[in-house]
């Protein structure tokens, strides 16, 4: 769960839904063909950055000190794709939704190209 606390309450989300509403705005922008699964280590990385994580198929989602998410994408492009466009459109459109749906600030997006679909 992802908890956050403002000026009108109390806002948690479960991590499946934040997760799935994530992949599902990064599968629509165009020149993504999919997310890519990563394995990453949970202990090790929440002792390295300090606080929570979220993952699921290609999105990893943790919050950090100001209680903003901290959102991590793999993505396979299509070939072409302006590579560059595609990051920064992907950025402002998961921004957008995250703040838009939940009402959670983001903090930060990385989005890592891993694959390429000839």
């Amino acid at each position: 769960m992802v908890t956050v606390e403002n000026h009108i309450g109390k806002i948690t989300v479960t991590e499946k839904y934040l997760t799935e509403l994530i992949r599902h705005a990064v599968c629509d922008c165009f020149g993504v063909a999919d997310v890519c699964n990563v394995n990453t280590f949970r202990s090790a990385v929440s002792s390295i950055t300090g606080g929570r994580m979220y993952k699921r198929k290609g999105v990893l989602v943790r919050t950090d000190s100001s209680g903003g998410l901290v959102i991590d994408l793999h993505i396979k492009v299509t070939y072409g794709t302006n590579i560059a466009a595609a990051v920064n459109s992907i950025t402002h459109k998961i921004t957008f939704t995250i703040e838009e749906s939940v009402g959670i600030g983001v903090s930060k997006v990385n989005v890592y190209v891993d694959d390429m679909n000839y």
